[in-house]
């Protein structure tokens, strides 16, 4: 034997370090989603301005060609 030093691991301390690990996969989760709601926003915001503005720009610019058969 090695010098006598003896670690124990209990059932609670198992218990606690799952805890642990359950509370900050929770938190990551929670922020991910928080994350990923405001990009849904944001995305959809700039998709509708565009869109708008398109349509304003389209109407704005019409080229109305004429063709005549002689």
């Amino acid at each position: 034997m090695h010098g006598g030093c003896r670690v124990t691991i209990t059932r609670d301390d198992i218990e606690a370090k799952a805890q642990e690990i359950v509370g900050v996969v929770d938190q990551t989760r929670e922020s991910v989603q928080d994350k990923a709601m405001i990009g849904a926003v944001v995305v959809a915001v700039i998709v509708t301005a565009a869109f708008v503005i398109g349509r304003r720009r389209g109407n704005r610019n019409k080229t109305v060609v004429e063709v005549y058969k002689v």
